[in-house]
């Protein structure tokens, strides 16, 4: 089998590597492709050519206009290559090829989204107190972005990043992440086609110790947009204190799924379904927690153990696999291990719990429940596991519901499933999360911000405000008195 390579697009060209690293197909265990690893030199002139297209050359002077139709025309192109970049992302991640193509078709409706804001992001006249001023405020772009990306979802991931960005007349240093890097860099060849200037958008795979450390803290750059761990994004704060670049995190989660003895339990049970064993649990908003009311909570786990046993695991290639294997050898160990301490602490094994057989060499794991029996210190109730996990715990009442919901110190997202609306708006209410979905789960659109409370992360992305995220306000006094300048030793 040949060996497929990729390179790095740094100022408008594709970059030949002086390093490289192997990229495994998840599925397989075998080496399928190489790729580029970034070093501070390739950063460095990927965030210089990112400067200099923000300050001179056919990108600075382009009205937002020629900016949104060149977005518009990327996802465009997006939605045209969408087999292409689905089977990359597919090999290199292991995420099956059904979802790939369903979530890359939306993410063309990203980058048009932010075409058409492009030129409607206005400023203001202020009214000012003062009769011989007029005042103006003019939103600009705040600088070079570095974009940080997990290889998870990651084509939707950068879209919530460039397209604001892009929008708003920043320049852009995309860097992809090591475990999977494969589609951002074939996304690299439509960029190129699209029309952008060279230097205004710069894609990288590399290492976090060099290529991400040098990104992230680099003093050209003035914004941070990350999407990764906790841990990752502690270091990259830390990475920005000599910058001071702007830095919006979103982070992972421990989501909780509530479910009420009065709701319709075959839907809520595919809406579990979908929240955790759908892309084999990698995904931020994972409904990894259940909380269902005890009186319906035997008839409930019936029906989650028939579905996650009735999951058709395979190759992420094909068409009808519903669940394929993990990205990383890394996160199926800390899975393993995580579920041996939480059964040796007291849960009970629903289902699941192994390697499934016939996919030797392959990084797969069964569709897990675990009955948490209501030891919510559980390392399965506590930890974000990033995988086909589910922990499960029952509640008598609503009021400890929403109080076991918030047990955790994160807050990315959240369900709700009941029939009574007066109960879901308060359980919307009180649940402390950036996203609550009731009667449904994983749904997403560009129009709607999305982004978490305490540990999941700082700032949001999607909506109509993410522009203003990637801008400055630029406040222009003038002054329309032909009278000479009054007192120079008072402030006006």
């Amino acid at each position: 089998m040949s060996i497929a390579e990729f390179r790095n697009y740094i100022d408008g060209s594709f970059a030949e590597a002086t390093a490289t690293f192997d990229s495994i197909d998840p599925s397989t265990g075998a080496t399928w492709a190489t790729m580029p690893a970034a070093s501070s030199d390739d950063v460095d002139r990927a965030v210089e050519a990112a400067h200099r297209s923000l300050r001179s050359g056919p990108w600075a002077a382009m009205t937002a206009t020629a900016r949104g139709k060149l977005l518009v025309r990327l996802g465009d192109l997006v939605v045209a290559n969408a087999d292409r970049l689905a089977d990359l992302e597919t090999r290199d991640t292991g995420k099956i090829i059904r979802e790939t193509r369903a979530q890359i078709a939306y993410v063309g409706d990203y980058y048009r989204y932010y075409g058409g804001l492009a030129d409607k992001h206005e400023g203001s006249f202020v009214p000012i107190d003062k009769a011989d001023m007029e005042v103006t405020i003019r939103p600009e772009p705040i600088g070079v972005v570095a974009a940080v990306v997990p290889w998870n979802s990651q084509l939707f991931l950068s879209a919530v990043k460039l397209g604001p960005a892009l929008a708003a007349g920043c320049t852009v240093v995309l860097k992809a992440s090591e475990d999977g890097p494969a589609p951002l860099l074939a996304f690299a060849e439509l960029v190129h086609e699209a029309g952008f200037p060279a230097g205004t958008v710069n894609i990288l795979a590399g290492f976090g110790h060099d290529c991400g450390h040098r990104l992230t803290s680099h003093p050209l750059v003035a914004r941070v947009a990350f999407t990764g761990g906790p841990a990752t994004a502690r270091q990259i704060v830390r990475n920005t204190a000599d910058n001071l670049a702007y830095t919006t995190l979103e982070l992972g989660g421990k989501s909780p799924v509530v479910v009420f003895a009065d709701a319709d339990l075959d839907s809520a049970a595919n809406a579990v379904v979908a929240g955790i064993f759908a892309a084999t649990g990698q995904s931020c908003v994972a409904g990894s927690r259940l909380l269902v009311e005890r009186s319906v909570k035997d008839e409930f786990l019936a029906r989650l153990k028939h579905k996650a046993e009735a999951i058709r695991i395979g190759d992420p290639r094909d068409p009808a696999t519903e669940m394929g294997p993990l990205a990383t050898s890394r996160q199926r160990e800390w899975i393993e291990k995580v579920v041996a301490a939480s059964l040796a602490a007291g849960g009970r094994l629903v289902t699941g719990g192994e390697r499934p057989a016939g996919h030797a060499g392959g990084l797969y794991y069964a569709p897990t429940i675990i009955d948490a029996n209501d030891n919510t210190g559980l390392p399965c109730v506590r930890e974000e596991l990033f995988g086909p996990v589910l922990s499960v715990i029952a509640f008598d009442a609503e009021a400890e519901a929403l109080a076991l919901a918030n047990d955790t110190p994160f807050g990315l997202a959240s369900g709700v499933f009941t029939t009574n609306l007066a109960k879901a708006h308060r359980m919307a209410r009180g649940i402390h999360a950036g996203v609550v979905w009731i009667n449904t789960y994983r749904a997403v659109s560009p129009l709607v911000p999305f982004g978490g409370y305490g540990q999941s992360g700082l700032g949001r992305e999607g909506g109509l405000d993410a522009i203003r995220d990637y801008t400055r306000s630029k406040s222009v006094w003038i002054r329309i008195s032909d009278d000479p300048f009054p007192d120079p030793f008072v402030m006006r």
